[in-house]
């Protein structure tokens, strides 16, 4: 598989491997082979249930500190640790509240972080040097048996460059880290398509970080009351409580444009912004709902429809994929649309006003 130009002018490639893995039943040899690597200090990129994750020992400062390299990611921003069980949480945690262990205990695995104050073991390069550690245990066979067979806990944000859009295919990881990481492990699709709820339970009350693959509502109805949730932040050199923060994240290269309002405002606003990028000589892709189809007809537009309004699973799913997609389709600019906050809604609205470089309120 060839490199892009910009990862074949590294001084310090590395040999990448893409090894195929039955995510159920994975060959005994290549799971030694990858917990091999993460004993030894290397990065294994594997999927989970919502994307694809770069791992590296967590409790390994200077492994970790590879993650941040290969990305090119700030040392400001913190990684999620991942753990096959919830008994982890006394090892990695300073203090673990009851209301921790209660929604461990509904949620895990899966696409559930907690954010609690850290211990000692855990390397201040993990948490960006804050007092708290974000854990998970991801709903997935290969990733919980990768863990397992590493005998630690794996630190992994998503396998891809920093602030590009995040991976559900071992080809996206590929795309973004070949020669930068030691292996890749192909377990297929994710099926979840966007990254974990991030929730602060380090405090008085819990507060949701950053919305992802376990809803508000689900959160609120095994809580009984309503999560607070925080704004986002630009701050460079401010310490995060958790990824996905930052208010510029998760962008294609193409810019894209985010356009909300009633349905029939954005239909006419998209329209009329085909008209004027035409005008200018772009070509234009658009992202769209099932319902918007019939709409764009005959326009000189690529349309990706990515699921219908009442389907948020599927649009969450489709998301990322769609945004790479049309990344490489070259085109000059994405349209694309708003969608309902309601269940996973909230994190693919989170997702697209992240990688939006400019968002037409109407």
């Amino acid at each position: 598989m060839p490199m892009s130009a910009d990862q074949s002018s590294s001084t310090h490639l590395l040999d990448t491997q893409m090894l195929a893995v039955d995510p159920r039943s994975p060959d005994p040899e290549i799971l030694r082979r990858a917990a091999s690597i993460i004993r030894a200090g290397g990065l294994v990129a594997f999927p989970t249930e919502t994307v694809y994750g770069l791992g590296a020992n967590a409790l390994d400062a200077a492994a970790v500190a590879r993650i941040f390299t290969a990305k090119q990611r700030p040392a400001h921003d913190p990684v999620i640790v991942h753990v096959a069980d919830v008994g982890e949480l006394e090892r990695l945690a300073a203090r673990v509240p009851a209301v921790a262990r209660k929604l461990a205990a509904r949620f895990w695995p899966g696409p559930l972080t907690l954010v609690l104050p850290k211990a000692d073991v855990v390397p201040d390069v993990v948490t960006a040097g804050g007092p708290t550690v974000a854990v998970r245990s991801p709903n997935h066979p290969l990733a919980l048996a990768l863990i397992r067979a590493a005998k630690t806990p794996i630190a992994a944000p998503s396998a891809n460059r920093f602030s590009r859009t995040s991976p559900t295919t071992a080809q996206h990881v590929w795309d973004d880290l070949a020669g930068r990481i030691d292996l890749i492990l192909d377990g297929g699709p994710t099926p979840i398509g966007v990254e974990s709820t991030v929730l602060d339970v380090s405090g008085e009350q819990p507060v949701i970080l950053r919305p992802g693959g376990v809803t508000a509502e689900a959160l609120a109805a095994a809580l009984g009351r309503p999560l607070a949730e925080p704004g986002a932040t630009n701050g460079a050199d401010a310490v995060l409580a958790s990824p996905g923060m930052l208010e510029r994240h998760y962008a294609p290269r193409t810019p894209l444009w985010l356009f909300t309002g009633s349905t029939a405002a954005i239909h006419a606003a998209i329209r009329t912004e085909i008209e004027a990028a035409q005008g200018r000589g772009q070509r234009v892709a658009l992202m769209l709902a099932a319902e918007d189809a019939s709409t764009f007809e005959g326009m000189q537009a690529q349309a990706a429809i990515i699921g219908s309004i009442d389907q948020p699973d599927e649009v969450a799913r489709n998301l990322f994929q769609t945004m790479r997609a049309l990344d490489v389709a070259g085109v000059d600019l994405i349209l694309a649309r708003d969608f309902p906050p309601a269940g996973l809604g909230q994190a693919v609205r989170d997702r697209l006003r992240r990688a939006a470089e400019r968002i037409i309120n109407l």
